[in-house]
């Protein structure tokens, strides 16, 4: 039999006598871990409350009081709001306005109403006050708009074409998605007059009145593909199919 000396003697583990081993302290997360993340987590929540709290693009305000579906409201221009009303109770359906401007004119067209404000911007709104679903500026008008009081500027032609008639230009947009679809300048020399204008079918006349030109130059027929002329080549103003 071998004994062994007692410093090197094993101790029983199920010994009374053996000490439970004492398990090690988690590790500690670093202060400036703690630090970083109570800033993000701040951050955070300030970026949203920052979403939140922003303006309106183009100073947009769009209330709604009444939704009403499939019906078709009158449009009105109450001071510097566009309003959708009911005539049978004069009840007020909603109410759009922009920050500091002032609606020209305003008309309905398929479905949505179409709006010329006081800076040159064309607004399309559902009709049911849903959303403002698209924003076009017209360039140049600045100083022209305000004394015109924006008179036979909004033309509607056939299959879902807006005409916007200013007198450097006629720009024609799809309603449905405010693309832009063609572009008619004036002659040199000459200016549209977006008031002397009237539809005969399906085209519309522009007068373009013009210094020592015929007569036969200074009206323009356009229709929703552009200027009448024989021979042209037909645009595709439908919506793509995807």
């Amino acid at each position: 039999m071998v004994v062994l000396p007692a410093e090197v003697m094993l101790t029983d583990p199920l010994s009374p006598d053996r000490k439970p081993a004492v398990p090690a302290p988690p590790p500690r997360t670093p202060r400036r871990l703690l630090t970083a993340i109570s800033a993000l987590l701040l951050t955070a929540a300030l970026l949203a409350a920052a979403h939140q709290a922003r303006p309106a693009p183009y100073g947009d305000r769009l209330t709604v009081h009444a939704r009403v579906q499939h019906l078709t409201p009158h449009l009105r221009i109450q001071r510097a709001a566009v309003e959708a009303y009911d005539r049978a109770t004069g009840g007020v359906r909603w109410r759009y306005t922009r920050e500091g401007r002032r609606p020209l004119t305003v008309l309905y067209a398929r479905g949505e109403a179409i709006t010329l404000w006081d800076d040159g911007l064309v607004t399309d709104t559902d009709t049911d006050g849903t959303s403002v679903r698209w924003h076009r500026a017209l360039p140049a008008v600045a100083d022209w708009l305000p004394a015109h009081g924006g008179t036979g500027v909004l033309r509607p032609l056939s299959r879902g074409i807006l005409a916007v008639v200013t007198p450097r230009r006629i720009a024609a947009y799809r309603t449905s998605d405010g693309d832009l679809r063609w572009v008619l300048p004036a002659r040199k020399g000459c200016v549209f007059r977006p008031e002397h204008a009237l539809h005969r079918g399906r085209a519309l006349l522009v007068a373009q009145p013009c210094r020592r030109a015929a007569w036969t130059t200074q009206l323009v027929p356009i229709d929703d593909l552009g200027r009448i002329t024989p021979h042209r080549t037909p645009l595709g103003n439908e919506i793509p199919v995807r």
